[in-house]
């Protein structure tokens, strides 16, 4: 972590100049600026955050300070917004932050605010990045609990890549004095005193935005009746219509049907008002990554599969290619008792396009 001027960190954002703005909060505000890193000589684009207005005037850089604090405590991780350097304070004490900059703005902007909404595997992939980002937290000595989990403190790379940021309100240890915090919509309502403070109130909040991933709905929205996405949510579930829950902005395809239906059975647990049912985040990680990794329907592949083999073979004519995915087909035939002609045989994607690259290989070979 890179120690900058506060001179230097002003100069890059133009002095703080509102066409700079890429963020706003109601502890602080974040700008974008070029920075020169004294490490290897080279300019970057980076994220400055400062403390908002109301906080300066009051002196008070808590939020900042506890951030700092947080972030340098923790090993870097894909999933979690990478701390580059502080500044030393300016003459009331204030610092600032620097932080890699997210170019691609955040999920609540993804979710509501763009004309084009996220496909169904992109959802998908966006929970599985949030949920590997609360493991990597909750799993850590001491325990980093986040307590503002919403889509606007999810952030997006160049590369589309979700990540978790805004780590004012973050907690290291359970620390039994702080006293609730978080936002409305995704506040746990178990925590309601310092004592009630856990991960599981992370997990709520969490369940709230996987909600939200699924629906498109806001997780307060005035416009809607109820206005809680939890409490329209969770009246659908317990009627088992989850259809009606999925964004109706986007087509539902068929294969995705059971990966929703399961999300969908982990946000229910995550905002239960019992807390003990609430899944830890090592659970959900394991369980989506079990059933992403698992079958799926044979008919979806067969096409990819076809073109694959149908390729190879007019590279090589004389080469056996594919014998290996035909034998492991008719092995789970066997095994699940299902015809071939009927359709339904299950294989993984691994297995799939394992064996058209051995024949690709192969042919690279001889």
């Amino acid at each position: 972590m890179e120690e900058f001027e506060y001179e230097e960190v002003v100069k890059a954002t133009e002095n703080f100049n509102p066409r700079r703005v890429i963020g706003k909060g109601s502890h602080g505000m974040v700008y974008k600026g070029f920075l020169r890193f004294k490490e290897n000589n080279s300019f970057r684009l980076v994220a400055v955050k400062k403390p908002s207005q109301g906080l300066q005037s009051l002196h008070d850089n808590s939020k900042l300070e506890n951030e700092i604090r947080v972030l340098s405590s923790l090993p870097e991780n894909p999933h979690v917004v990478n701390l580059l350097g502080t500044t030393s304070g300016d003459d009331h004490g204030h610092k600032l932050i620097v932080m890699d900059f997210m170019p691609n703005a955040s999920l609540h902007d993804l979710l509501h605010a763009n004309e084009n909404p996220p496909t169904w595997p992109t959802r998908v992939q966006i929970a599985m990045q949030i949920a590997r980002a609360v493991q990597f937290l909750h799993q850590g000595k001491p325990v980093v609990i986040h307590r503002d989990i919403k889509p606007s403190n999810i952030l997006f790379d160049s590369r589309w890549n979700a990540k978790l940021a805004d780590f004012g309100l973050a907690v290291r240890g359970v620390d039994p004095v702080s006293r609730p915090a978080g936002t409305m919509g995704y506040l746990d309502p178990c925590y309601t005193s310092p004592d009630k403070l856990s991960t599981k109130n992370d997990i709520f909040s969490f369940g709230v935005v996987l909600l939200e991933i699924i629906s498109g709905r806001k997780a307060i929205d005035a416009c809607k009746t109820p206005a809680s996405v939890v409490e329209w949510a969770v009246r659908l579930m317990d009627e088992q219509v989850l259809k009606e829950i999925c964004d109706a902005r986007v087509a539902l395809p068929g294969y995705m049907v059971e990966t929703i239906t399961r999300l969908l059975r982990y946000a229910s647990r995550c905002v239960s008002e019992n807390e003990d049912e609430r899944p830890s985040a090592g659970e959900i990680v394991i369980g989506m990554e079990s059933w992403l990794a698992k079958r799926v329907r044979f008919p979806v592949w067969r096409r990819v599969l076809n073109n694959g083999l149908v390729w190879l073979r007019k590279r090589k004519p004389m080469m056996s290619i594919g014998w290996q995915t035909q034998t492991r087909i008719q092995c789970i035939a066997e095994e699940e008792g299902v015809g071939v002609a009927g359709g339904k045989i299950s294989i993984t994607i691994r297995e799939v396009l394992a064996d058209v690259n051995v024949g690709v290989t192969q042919i690279q070979m001889s």
